[in-house]
């Protein structure tokens, strides 16, 4: 039986809004924002509690969230788009397209920093730019410029490709070297390569302030010690914005799932089919760890099957989108 002629499929959908609602009063979370797909199917979107508590707003699956590292597999199409059209390769030195990359090599004996090994987390990069921009209240995220800037003071932490170093600096270098070598900003060419042509119109490479106090959810932070949380001040990443500035709904999100269902094999849809699968499977693996990279994707195995994507965690909001390949269905 498919999903869709499954007879106990509203009896399990009845339990996943029991659930989240549960859930929400249970971790005391504002809201909560989800969204089921089954291949090209929306099977269920919705949510619980207040997008915005002091005004009394409920949230929908169509308010707006920061999606924060999940902005990372955005950044990722885009560069094998660029490479798929010849116009770097994988193998590159970060050098050869960004003139400004001064980082200071630490190891001697390292392979070059690579586009590659920016997609897989493996080179050897400090996590952040020089800036404390995670501290609050005010979360000052530094410009491209101000990121340029401090890089020459910055150096590696490991030789290239050989340790698994999580870093917002690599991904937002990429988003660097992507307006270099296209010749267009870096929110332009995103729109109208891969947002637009994929009709998600609520996805955003910043957060959106024209939607603040409308579609856009506050953010809040921890619980305090009288139990309840704070808002959080609203933030742009700024310079950050590849790597973790994007704002979404669950629903698009849910489109942006539903493309990886339909791109197989010898198709082509912004992404080439076999591009999409390479991007999905294990480029770097620390040995003896759980931790696994595609290009760009997070690859993760439980319970015997294997599930793609990225979360994403910036203050006030969490996020999470999970593919499983083999049966097409995803989760946001």
């Amino acid at each position: 039986q498919t999903p869709a002629s499954s007879p106990s499929r509203e009896e399990a959908l009845t339990a996943v809004q029991i659930w989240l609602d549960a859930q929400k009063d249970f971790e005391q979370l504002p809201a909560i924002s989800a969204a089921i797909v089954h291949d090209q199917e929306l099977v269920w979107s919705g949510a619980v509690g207040m997008a915005d508590m002091g005004a009394g707003r409920p949230a929908t699956s169509e308010t707006l969230y920061s999606i924060c590292s999940i902005s990372k597999l955005f950044t990722s199409v885009a560069t094998m788009q660029l490479r798929d059209q010849g116009k770097l390769r994988l193998a590159d030195p970060v050098g050869k397209h960004l003139p400004f990359f001064s980082i200071k090599q630490k190891f001697e004996d390292s392979t070059p920093v690579t586009i590659e090994s920016l997609l897989t987390h493996s080179g050897g990069m400090p996590r952040e730019a020089d800036y404390p921009y995670w501290s609050g209240p005010d979360f000052e995220f530094p410009t491209k410029d101000e990121v340029v800037a401090r890089l020459s003071g910055q150096e590696t932490l490991y030789s290239s490709q050989t340790t698994y170093q999580y870093s917002n600096l690599g991904m937002s270098l990429l988003g660097y070297l992507i307006e270099e070598v296209s010749g267009q900003p870096y929110e332009e060419y995103v729109r109208q390569n891969i947002l637009d042509p994929l009709g998600m119109s609520d996805t955003y490479t910043e957060m959106p302030e024209q939607h603040i106090g409308g579609q856009l959810a506050k953010g809040y932070g921890s619980i305090t010690r009288q139990g309840d949380r704070d808002e959080v001040t609203f933030f742009t990443a700024n310079g950050i914005a590849p790597a973790a500035g994007y704002a979404s709904t669950v629903d698009d999100l849910a489109k942006f799932a539903m493309w990886q269902f339909r791109l197989r094999g010898d198709r082509e849809e912004v992404l080439h089919g076999y591009t999409l699968a390479e991007m999905q499977r294990v480029h770097f693996a620390t040995p003896g760890s759980t931790t696994m990279r595609g290009l760009g994707f997070s690859v993760s195995a439980r319970d015997g099957a294997t599930f793609v994507g990225h979360g994403g965690s910036c203050p006030g909001f969490r996020t999470q989108l999970a593919m499983q390949n083999k049966d097409k269905i995803a989760v946001v």
